[in-house]
């Protein structure tokens, strides 16, 4: 017996434009789920494995008004390149391109990027991922200390459902564009994840530990909540 199709890909009209739809079966499924995907680009809706994927696609159709104000709302990507203002821990930083020389530096409030202008990009979010790579794990080592508790790894992802996770056996996961956020904002993070280590859950002994290792947390929080989805639209 062949395995069941686990999704299809369809097409919707909205306002003459063609919008990407997927649906997927997922066996934990109870009800159809409708989301963007992380792109911001399309949607996608989430059966269960008894349900059709006609019906999936029925959903999204009724809700397309929905979807159309999701899709306003999503950020302007801002591909890096020269003369394009970047921040990095909050801070503004112009970036310039540098023909001559070798790699990306930072210097009073400019990033210089070398070599061809065609892989700036690509490089100046490399080195973006690297410093958040050293910001997020001196924090993070500093953080499990006071705690008495061991960080197995950390990985530096380019998530857009969650800024931060911590898995099994020690490891926690960022997203690299927390680097952009204001200092106290990736200080929050880390140490929410670093809680987590401690207590697996959201509870008050949870939050009490998380606020205990920064400064700022309502207002990182707050931060987040009203300006992290800006976070995705660079690079």
């Amino acid at each position: 017996m062949p395995a069941q199709k686990t999704q299809s890909q369809h097409t919707l009209q909205i306002d003459g434009d063609a919008v990407p739809l997927v649906v997927r079966r997922h066996p934990q499924a109870r009800r159809m789920i409708l989301r963007l995907n992380e792109q911001g680009t399309g949607a996608v809706v989430t059966i269960p494995t008894y349900v059709a994927f006609q019906d999936g696609v029925d959903m999204a159709a009724r809700k397309t008004d929905w979807i159309r104000r999701q899709l306003v709302k999503r950020p302007q990507t801002l591909t890096f390149a020269d003369g394009v203002e970047v921040p990095i821990l909050g801070v503004p930083h112009i970036v310039r391109h540098k023909p001559s020389g070798r790699g990306v530096c930072r210097v009073d409030g400019v990033i210089l990027v070398a070599g061809r202008e065609e892989h700036l990009n690509r490089r100046l979010t490399d080195w973006l991922k690297s410093q958040a790579r050293a910001e997020i794990s001196a924090r993070a080592h500093t953080k499990a200390s006071d705690v008495e508790r061991r960080i197995s790894r950390i990985s530096i992802r380019d998530t857009r459902s969650r800024w931060g996770s911590c898995g099994t056996g020690g490891t926690l996961n960022f997203s690299w564009r927390l680097v952009l956020a204001p200092e106290h904002v990736l200080d929050y993070v880390v140490a929410h994840e670093v809680a987590h280590l401690v207590h697996h859950n959201h509870g008050d002994l949870f939050w009490a530990l998380t606020d205990s290792l920064t400064p700022r947390m309502q207002e990182a929080r707050d931060w987040l909540s009203a300006f992290g989805r800006d976070l995705h639209r660079y690079g």
